[in-house]
């Protein structure tokens, strides 16, 4: 091997620096010389083991190669379990492992399988040197170094290191709390552990100061730690053992008499406590043989409260256990505290989300209240009852409402994703149990959990893994088969989600108002300190939660402008001004003179009142309407629509107008595909229903005048925007599941300086190709119609890029980012605009509350920015409440700058996207997210949905999906 460059810094680190900058850019899995990386399957771990608990769900864990001089191979991945553990300590000393392969540890109660599984094949043991990739459970920690919590970020400025401050002025607590902890109680780092956290460091700006301070709460606990550190131990046994539970019992029997706190995976020992020796040997003999085991405890490093946050959350799953809590998906429910809805025939569990991450205050417990909606109803009675409605087509019927649905197991809380019914297959068919005896599903489930099962005839329904949990297992798992009987749905149909009484009953039980929460979240941390066992092991690890909520001090933004054809208004506390809209007239109208009507005959008369009230609403809002070529049909076929809307469709044409009788995906989605991928002409489509009742026709008719207006290129009202040359794109992504799981990617941008045309695009993602490679051909189309429309280049472009989880953000701020920032070279060599790319979360746990009349807590006024304390410590984020809500806890949005090369300060970043949550012109007031995310949403959801195909870039410069 050749020596290093010289010149580029001491020990090696230069040179690894000049390395990196010498080699080109590659995506993500391809090897440094161009070719795919092979991609490794770790070892299972053991369904009764410690898994760890994280925020995000799955983590993707990356390395790099070690650099090869053509004899040796790269290191394989280690697992979380016996084998990767054992495989890091190896190759830690610098030879192979020793001992026979792994082997995966079988669970208690398996799951039947419809076909014999793999069994675990044993990893073969690797040589070599290098640092493995680590997984998520407790042997992750054993290799982890502090450096790994850094994700390099370009473009963004300095922020002081969370782990070197004290807790924030802004954050005080609701009521009074216990005097400021030290540094070492709250997880807060000391200057001499400074240069250890170095890794964790990321520059970001402080946080903003527009806009009038008010006092806040949110639904984060403060959590002291008494303890300085978290032992960590490596656990070997001599000669090898392949059972987890054996390894337990083994090791316990000579813990118990030094500390009963402890965690223990199989491989990787936890303590609170410092062993005397750095290796402590025990030897205990076998119960069934005469084999001496020799035991030996190393210990491995002491481990600093913030690296331990996996361990913490596995901790806090143990206290959920003791508070009679069961475990549903990945979030924990009280069965005995379920409240029923019995006319509907569904039950409501309640229950908690929680974690434990790392905040700019310190570590803290993120704790929130959930509910699991379940039906009465076995899955075995909804076939039934759509056997008695349609004999004939049951089985079509039956796999359009069960296929794609959740359901839930009751005798073990499990829940499964239901991928296929087998038709062919009975309660009474044979399978091989994990001891290879052969079984029927009637004796195993009699035999595991005491259960009957009656119909001996139904059907069996079929559950895939998925690929994260095959790789997990290191085998292929072919089918798992669950009886219809034993299986309730979990969730609401679209039936359910349709009919306003059913959600209307569900809200008084789901949509609970911030007091009602606020006394929800203060009786689980009661229940903890009620309960003894819960508060001994929080305290056996030296952790004390908080009695309340974090108290904290958030910002307002100013109301903002609304500017219509005549006048400016500024907008109510509410963000709502659907009333001013109605009386004044839109800024830029359409005028309607060659359209088409289209309706059966018997909803002629419901057609005349809508025709009727669209001329009187139109003028009135600045459009001027003509008569519309009506088509009355005898029938309601799908094929005579579509027969007389080509008929009818000529290049004056300017809009479609359909009316349906009845709701049906077909005909809707025929229809759709004929207007917006064969013809190119903006439809409107209309429900008989929504137009029936007379003293809501106005109303209704006004907003599908407004609508119509922006599907003809129409604009309704716009905002003061003070940022010239600003283009403004909004990226979603929608997963067809029924395509494979084939995403599409929708792209939106603005076209000119108010931000109120749009210039749309979508993009499939085909077997061999990664959606950024169309949405580089979406963003080079939107800089070229900008120049269209405006004569000049976009010198600033924001991207709000939505449909991106925690897991996913460092490839979206590296590799997407270059990729992007490729596309500016096609401009010419001097084009380089600014570019910044902003992470739109919505899905989240976190609340903000607004304290008035002392502790009282109500929903925040839209405008509501938190930019600290709750935010995370090595990202540029804040939260932003921008609708008002009427039922319920207002839910903020999260905003995360992944990259940045312009100069707006944190607060031009939150005023613009406040601003942009008042320009989508569905709904005259403001919603959760930026309006391009939305108009991106709305796009990607019915190409996905209802096209299946990508829209006429005849439309390209309307908003032809709302």
């Amino acid at each position: 091997m050749s020596a290093p460059p010289s010149g580029f810094g001491r020990g090696g680190r230069g040179a690894a620096l000049r390395s990196i900058l010498e080699n080109p850019v590659r995506a993500p899995g391809q090897a440094r010389n161009g070719q795919p990386q092979q991609k490794q399957v770790s070892s299972p771990a053991s369904s009764n083991g410690m898994a760890a608990s994280s925020q995000n769900g799955q983590q993707k864990q990356v390395s790099l190669p070690a650099p090869s001089n053509g004899t040796t191979a790269p290191p394989r991945p280690a697992g979380r379990g016996l084998a990767g553990l054992y495989q890091q300590l190896q190759i830690s000393r610098g030879n192979s492992p020793s001992g026979s392969g792994t082997s995966t540890p079988k669970s208690s109660t398996p799951t039947p399988a419809g076909s014999a599984s793999p069994g675990s094949g044993a990893g073969t043991p690797h040589s070599g040197t290098g640092t493995p990739p680590m997984g998520r459970g407790l042997a992750a920690l054993a290799s982890r170094s502090p450096a790994a919590f850094g994700r390099a970020i370009a473009g963004l400025k300095p922020k002081a290191s969370p782990l070197t401050q004290s807790p924030p002025e802004q954050a005080t607590p609701i009521t009074p709390i216990s005097p400021t902890s030290t540094a070492a109680a709250t997880g807060t780092a000391t200057p001499e552990t400074r240069k250890e956290y170095a890794g964790m460091e990321r520059k970001v700006p402080p946080p903003g100061r527009h806009g009038e301070r008010i006092q806040a709460a949110t639904n984060y606990i403060p959590i002291q730690f008494e303890t300085d550190a978290i032992y960590q131990y490596a656990v070997l046994y001599s000669p090898h053992v392949e059972s987890k539970r054996m390894r337990m019992r083994l090791l316990y029997t000579h813990l118990d008499e030094i500390s009963k706190v402890r965690a223990f995976d199989g491989m990787v020992l936890f303590m609170p406590l410092q062993l005397p020796d750095k290796v402590t040997k025990f030897k205990s003999m076998g119960l069934k043989e005469d084999t001496e085991y020799e035991i030996k405890v190393q210990f491995v490093k002491a481990l600093h409260p913030k690296e331990c946050i996996q361990l913490y959350n596995i901790i806090f799953r143990r206290v959920m256990k003791l508070l009679s809590m069961s475990q549903v998906g990945r979030h924990y429910y009280s069965p005995g505290l379920s409240k029923s809805i019995p006319q509907h025939k569904l039950e409501i569990w309640p229950g908690y989300v929680t974690a434990i991450h790392d905040y700019e205050r310190g570590l803290m417990l993120h704790l929130d209240v959930s509910h699991k909606v379940l039906c009465y109803e076995t899955v075995l009675d909804t076939m039934t009852e759509i056997y008695k409605r349609n004999p004939r087509g049951y089985q079509e019927e039956c796999v359009r409402q069960i296929v794609g649905t959740i359901v839930l197991t009751r005798y073990n809380n499990q829940t499964y994703h239901v991928d296929d019914i087998a038709w062919d297959k009975n309660p009474q068919n044979k399978f091989m149990y994990h001891n290879k005896e052969e079984m029927t599903f009637v004796d195993y489930y009699k035999k595991a959990y005491q259960k009957e099962i009656s119909d001996l005839g139904q059907p069996l329904l079929i559950s895939r893994p998925k690929k994260r949990e095959q790789q997990q297992r290191g085998s292929t798992v072919e089918v798992l088969c669950l009886i219809p009987e034993l299986a309730c749905r979990t969730g609401l149909t679209d039936e359910m989600r349709s009919d306003f009484r059913v959600m209307k009953d569900l809200a008084s039980h789901t949509r609970i108002t911030p007091a009602q929460r606020h006394l929800s979240l203060r009786k689980f941390v009661d229940n903890i300190y009620a309960n003894k066992d819960a508060l001994a092991e929080l305290k056996n690890w030296g952790m004390t939660l908080d009695r309340d909520i974090l108290g904290l001090e958030a910002r307002q933004l100013p109301r903002e402008k609304i500017t219509m054809r005549h006048n400016t208004i500024l907008a109510n506390r509410e963000a709502d001004w659907g009333r001013e809209m109605c009386r004044d007239k839109v800024i830029v109208p359409v005028d309607l003179r060659n359209w088409l009507l289209v309706f059966c005959k018997r909803d002629a008369s419901r057609a005349g009142d809508f025709l009727n009230m669209m001329e009187r609403c139109c003028p009135q809002m600045g459009v001027r309407i003509q008569a519309p070529t009506r088509f009355e049909l005898q029938d309601d076929k799908t094929q005579t629509y579509l027969s007389n809307i080509r008929s009818a469709i000529n290049p004056e044409l300017q809009l479609v107008v359909v009316i349906f009788p009845t709701s049906r995906d077909d005909r809707y989605n025929a229809v759709k595909k004929l207007c917006c991928v064969e013809k190119a002409i903006p439809s409107q489509v209309i429900i008989s229903r929504t137009i029936s009742q007379q003293q809501k026709l106005r109303s209704v008719t006004q907003k599908i005048a407004l609508q119509i207006n922006c599907k003809l290129g129409g604009e309704l009202w716009s905002l003061e925007i003070p940022v010239k040359h600003l283009m403004v794109v909004g990226i979603d992504v929608y997963h067809d599941a029924a395509r494979g799981g084939k995403s599409i990617g929708a792209f939106v941008a603005s076209t000119n300086g108010l931000l109120t045309r749009w210039y749309s695009r979508v993009c499939f993602q085909t077997a061999n190709q990664e959606l950024i490679d169309g949405l580089k051909i979406c963003l080079v189309a939107a800089i070229r119609k900008y120049h269209e429309v405006n004569h000049n280049m976009p010198e600033k472009i924001v991207i709000f890029r939505d449909g991106v989880g925690d897991g996913q953000l460092s490839t979206v701020a590296s590799y997407e980012q270059e990729q992007l920032s490729s596309c500016f070279e096609m401009f010419g060599e001097t084009y380089a605009p600014s570019l910044t790319i902003i992470i739109v979360q919505k899905r989240i746990n976190t609340r903000i509350f607004a304290l008035s009349n002392g502790n009282n807590l109500e929903n925040p006024a839209p405008g509501c920015v938190v930019d600290h304390t709750i935010t995370r410590p090595n990202w540029y984020d804040f939260f932003l409440v921008s609708q008002h809500v009427r039922q319920g806890t207002v839910t903020p949005t999260h905003y995360v700058v992944v990259y940045d090369t312009s100069k707006f300060t944190p607060d031009h970043m939150q005023r613009l996207a406040y601003k942009l949550t008042h320009l989508y012109y569905n709904w005259p007031g403001t919603v959760r997210v930026p309006a391009p995310c939305q108009y991106a949403h709305k796009l990607a959801y019915q190409v996905g949905e209802n096209l299946k195909k990508e829209p006429s870039l005849e439309l390209s410069d309307r908003l032809f999906f709302l």
